[in-house]
């Protein structure tokens, strides 16, 4: 199985995340948001699958500190893609695609239920 991990190094959520997968003997392509940017063909694709209020994470600081006409964009999903590559921080983290499918957020149950 092929698998993708999306996620900023730092990030709690993520590293409980990449300890779960290690302790699973999974093995991950790590891309750092921080120094890799995000694309914004694959931002789309999530929101697109998922659901802008799934992908974007509306209770990190950024997202709180951006002016009211900044968080308007996140109401179209091209604009709300846009948004996200320019502040990959509010991308609700890890973001991991394997083959099938698309997981979003940290849940335990989830990951193995799609990864195992």
């Amino acid at each position: 199985m092929t698998i993708e991990f999306y996620g900023i190094p730092n990030c709690d959520t993520v590293k409980k995340a990449r300890k779960w997968l290690e302790a699973q003997g999974i093995d991950y392509t790590f891309h750092d948001y921080k120094k890799e940017g995000a694309d914004v063909v694959k931002v789309e694709r999530w929101i697109g699958s998922e659901g802008i209020d799934t992908v974007l994470n509306r209770r990190g600081t950024t997202w709180r500190k951006l002016p009211d006409e900044e968080k308007a964009r996140a109401d179209d999903a091209a604009r709300a893609a846009a948004l996200l590559v320019e502040h990959p921080s509010m991308i609700k983290r890890p973001v991991v695609e394997y083959d099938g499918g698309l997981l979003v957020g940290f849940k335990e149950a989830d990951w193995e239920a799609a990864l195992k």
